[in-house]
């Protein structure tokens, strides 16, 4: 009975073990899903990752990236096609749903990805990079002075940036923007090469902003089908042999399982934090919160709530493509606006808003859609601190302009009535307690007295009514 157990055992314990070494021998395999909806940041980037080690990780017949975006940060574009370009698993990009649309860093994003998709309605191009540095233009500042480097035609004209013509008074594009340009170039046509697709037409879409819909995309060869939904797109895109990571895979895909990848809480609090924005709010939040529990400590609350923001805040801010030098000058006048509560000087809290919009201004490196600093944030924000630095000037300035309640000098002034007296020294009573008190002038028990001043614990008193002749005289 004994042996009939451990062989049972042993062999529970082996089954256990191939199991483990071979877990797609009995696993059904299926196709992950993951949308990026919404501007491309940090947050997108993580969630690719995520969804890119679980396809890894479950041995997916192929992972569908979702697309629906305007654009975004060029870091966190260059992070997720390094991911793509490196997964062992088939990326299929699919721009959808209908109305959707693969703009600016969508367009890399699906010329990285082994299939690429379209769903009928939708659209992509308009690829062309984003001004980098300087300020933010004022609203109506700019108006059509540059079309997304639309000037440019095909970079014939460029040389060196010397050639470059004018547009309404100034160079359609510097040195610094041709740069970005031609690495912009350098980058699709490169991902256009590696996928083989059209080249030209994404050079196109970099210099000239152009863009495409589904249809005239199949016929540009810029994407590989059509497709209504994901059950047809699994079905068009069986059969199809791909690239991934060096290996030519052959795609089985009909008929496959689709499984959604949602995001958890640590992806969503990335999207909203990572706001520049946001990031800035929280900054002053936690400035702010820390102020005040040093000013009223045991208060609690602000210190922890201050410190909680503040961090988060300098957590999306190493996040994004921050300028120090505007981070700087944002801190740097909120403490000028802090000292300025605390001793008004008015030089002192214009200079700290001053810094403050300047700093707020060239905050971003680069800018992207949905990664902008917005006057409408800023300048409310610049406002209030400004104005909670004069409201607490002001009660500052009213405090030390009312006499003083405590201490020595509080007594100046108050009246007191004579208890015992002899010769020139006695006792009082003042503001409910026993004093000792001295006079110039002859008092006796029972006098009304007031307080002309007080050392070493020993009041000086005079008659209340000689106070009053002295000065009506």
């Amino acid at each position: 009975m004994t042996f009939a157990r451990v062989a049972l055992f042993a062999a529970a314990f082996v089954a256990v073990a191939v199991v483990s070494l071979f877990p797609s021998a009995g696993s059904e395999k299926v196709a992950l899903s993951v949308a990026i909806d919404g501007a491309i940041g940090p947050a997108s980037s993580r969630q690719l990752k995520e969804a890119l080690d679980a396809a890894a990780r479950r041995d997916a017949a192929v992972l569908i990236l979702q697309l629906d975006t305007p654009g975004g940060l060029v870091t966190s574009m260059r992070e997720m096609i390094a991911d793509i370009l490196a997964s062992p698993v088939p990326v299929i990009g699919y721009v959808a749903p209908a109305g959707g649309h693969a703009a600016s860093a969508g367009t890399y994003i699906l010329y990285a990805t082994h299939v690429a998709v379209m769903a009928p309605g939708t659209n992509l191009g308009a690829a062309t990079p984003v001004e980098i540095g300087g300020l933010p233009s004022l609203p109506g500042g700019d108006k059509g002075d540059q079309k997304g480097g639309g000037d440019q035609k095909g970079g014939g004209d460029q040389k060196g940036g010397g050639d470059q013509k004018e547009t309404g008074g100034r160079p359609a594009g510097d040195a610094m923007m041709a740069k970005v340009t031609n690495d912009a170039v350098a980058l699709i046509r490169s991902l256009a090469e590696l996928r083989g697709r059209n080249g030209d037409w994404g050079e196109k879409a970099v210099r000239e902003a152009a863009s495409l819909s589904a249809n005239a995309a199949l016929q540009e060869h810029v994407i590989d089908f059509v497709a209504r939904d994901t059950t047809e797109l699994l079905q068009l895109a069986d059969g199809r042999t791909v690239d991934v990571a060096g290996k030519k895979v052959v795609l089985a895909t009909k008929g496959l399982p689709v499984e959604t990848l949602e995001p958890g809480w640590f992806i969503q609090l990335l999207s909203v934090i990572t706001d520049p924005n946001t990031a800035v709010i929280l900054m002053l939040v936690g400035v702010y919160g820390i102020v005040f529990e040093f000013t009223s400590p045991g208060a609690v609350a602000p210190g922890v709530i201050g410190t909680i923001c503040l961090v988060l805040g300098l957590y999306a801010l190493d996040l994004l493509p921050i300028n120090y030098t505007g981070l700087a000058l944002m801190l740097l006048g909120v403490v000028f606006l802090i000292i300025e509560a605390f001793n008004p000087t008015v030089v002192l809290g214009l200079g700290g808003v001053a810094a403050f919009l300047f700093g707020a201004a060239m905050l971003l490196r680069v800018e992207g859609p949905g990664f902008a600093v917005s006057w409408a944030i800023i300048g409310p924000a610049a406002a209030l601190t400004l104005g909670l630095a004069l409201l607490s000037g002001t009660y500052l300035w009213a405090a030390r302009r009312n006499p003083p309640r405590v201490g020595g000098e509080a007594m100046r002034g108050q009246p007191a009535e004579i208890l015992d007296w002899q010769g020139g020294e006695g006792h009082v009573l003042a503001l409910g307690e026993r004093w000792r008190a001295k006079a110039d002038e002859p008092v006796a028990a029972g006098d009304s007295v007031e307080v002309t001043d007080i050392s070493d614990l020993v009041l000086t008193v005079r008659r209340r009514d000689a106070g009053r002749n002295g000065a009506r005289q």
